[in-house]
C-alpha cells in the first residue's frame, strides 16, 4: 500500500517523479534485499548511456515497447523495468558489437590524423588478436603488456601500446558501460636515455652527399626549421613568407603555427623551385617518398638521417648557440618544455662539463 500511495503521489506532482538516473533506487524500496538493489543498479549502470544515446523509435524497436512508455522512461516520468534494462544490458555485450571498429570510427569522427589513427589500428589489432577484451581480466591484460619486449629506447613500445588499450577500455565505459579494466594500472616506466642528434658538420656533410637541390633544401630545412616528417611533406607555395624567413605549418592537433628558416635554406629552396612548379606540396613527393631519400641517405654516409633526428639537432644546434629552452620551444612548436629538455639533455652536460674540474687531479 506504502508503494501505491508513493505512485499515486507522484502522478499528482509530476515534479517529484524520478528521472532515469533515479528510476532503479525507487524500483528497490527500503526494505528490499541488498543483493536485489545491487543487481538492478548495477545493469542500470551500464544501461544509462545506451538509453540516453538511442531514440525512443529505437529503443521501441529494440525492445518492442510502445513509444509513449520509452518515451516517459527517457523523461524520467517512470522507472525503466527490469526487461528494458534486460535488453538493454544485452545490447552491452562485446558479442554483440564490433567495438574496435567502432572505436576506430569515432576516432576518425574526433577528426584525429591518419597517423594516429594508424596508431590505434596498428597496436588495438595486436591486442585484441591475443586478448578477449569483453571477457578479459586485468591480470591478462597485464600479462600481454608484459609480453611486448623491450626495444632500444627500453619500454617505450609497451607503453605506446598501453596508451592506445587504455584510450579503448576509456571509450568502451564512456559509449556502452562496460567495464573499464585498466582504469588506474600503472603505467610501464619510460626510460630516458640520451637521444642521437648531429653536429652542423654532420648536417653540411649530409647536404654535399645529397643527390638533388630538392633532396638538399629539405635536409637544411629541417634542420633550421625543426620540422615534423608531416609538416613537411604538406608545404604549399603561399605557406612560404620569404620576407620573414617563416613558413605557415599544420602541426599537431591540427594546430597551425610558423616554423622559421634561416639562409641556407632559402638558398637550395628558391634554386629548387625556380626549376619546379608545384601543383599542391612543393616537394613533389611524399612522406614515402623523403622517408626514402633519407634511408638511401644514411646508408651511404652512415649517419642517422629521419625527421626526428633532425628535430633534435635543430634544438641541439640552437641550445649550443645559447638559445633558452623556453624559446626553443617556441620556436619548434612544442606543448611543453619537456620534450625539449630531453633532446638537449646532452647539451646541457657538455655545457656542464666545461666547468668540471677532477677533484683529485
Amino acid at each position: 500500500m506504502g508503494r501505491l500511495r508513493s505512485v499515486a503521489a507522484a502522478k499528482a506532482n509530476p515534479a517529484s517523479l524520478p528521472l532515469p538516473g533515479q528510476a532503479v533506487a525507487q524500483l528497490c524500496g527500503a526494505g528490499d534485499e541488498t543483493r536485489t538493489r545491487d543487481n538492478l543498479l548495477g545493469r542500470q549502470g551500464t544501461s544509462l548511456n545506451l538509453l540516453n544515446k538511442l531514440t525512443v523509435t529505437e529503443l521501441a524497436q529494440l525492445s518492442g515497447f510502445s513509444k509513449s512508455y520509452i518515451s516517459q522512461v527517457k523523461h524520467g516520468k517512470c522507472p525503466p523495468s527490469e526487461k528494458l534494462l534486460d535488453v538493454l544490458v544485452a545490447q552491452n555485450k562485446p558479442k554483440d558489437r564490433d567495438y574496435f571498429t567502432l572505436f576506430l570510427h569515432s576516432r576518425q569522427a574526433m577528426g584525429v590524423s591518419p597517423r594516429t589513427l594508424e596508431f590505434y589500428r596498428d597496436r588495438l589489432s595486436q591486442f585484441i588478436r591475443d586478448v578477449n577484451y569483453g571477457k578479459a581480466t586485468r591480470a591478462e591484460i597485464d600479462k600481454y603488456l608484459n609480453s611486448i619486449p623491450p626495444n632500444q629506447y627500453g619500454l617505450a613500445t609497451r607503453h605506446a601500446s598501453f596508451r592506445a588499450v587504455k584510450t579503448f577500455y576509456r571509450w568502451l565505459n564512456a559509449e556502452y558501460g562496460l567495464r573499464n579494466l585498466v582504469k588506474g594500472m600503472p603505467a610501464p616506466i619510460l626510460s630516458k636515455p640520451i637521444l642521437p642528434s648531429l653536429s652542423a658538420n654532420d648536417v653540411l656533410l649530409l647536404i654535399d652527399q645529397a643527390n638533388s637541390t630538392r633532396d638538399k633544401a629539405i635536409i637544411a630545412l629541417f634542420t633550421e626549421s625543426g620540422l615534423r616528417l608531416s609538416e613537411m611533406v604538406n608545404i604549399k607555395p603561399y605557406d612560404i613568407d620569404w620576407q620573414s624567413y617563416t613558413i605557415k605549418v599544420v602541426g599537431k592537433g591540427r594546430k597551425e603555427a610558423y616554423a622559421p628558416f634561416g639562409k641556407l635554406s632559402e638558398q637550395y629552396l628558391k634554386e629548387w623551385l625556380t626549376h619546379y612548379n608545384p601543383n599542391s606540396s612543393i616537394w613533389g613527393i611524399n612522406r614515402n617518398g623523403i622517408q626514402t631519400m633519407l634511408q638511401r641517405l644514411e646508408q651511404s654516409t652512415g649517419l642517422p638521417c629521419n625527421a626526428h633526428t633532425f628535430r633534435r639537432t635543430f634544438a641541439c644546434l640552437l641550445r649550443k648557440a645559447g638559445v633558452d629552452t623556453m624559446t626553443i620551444k617556441d620556436l619548434g612548436r612544442w606543448e611543453s618544455l619537456e620534450m625539449v629538455q630531453r633532446y638537449t639533455r646532452s647539451v646541457s652536460f657538455q655545457d656542464s662539463l666545461k666547468f668540471y674540474k677532477a677533484p683529485l687531479s
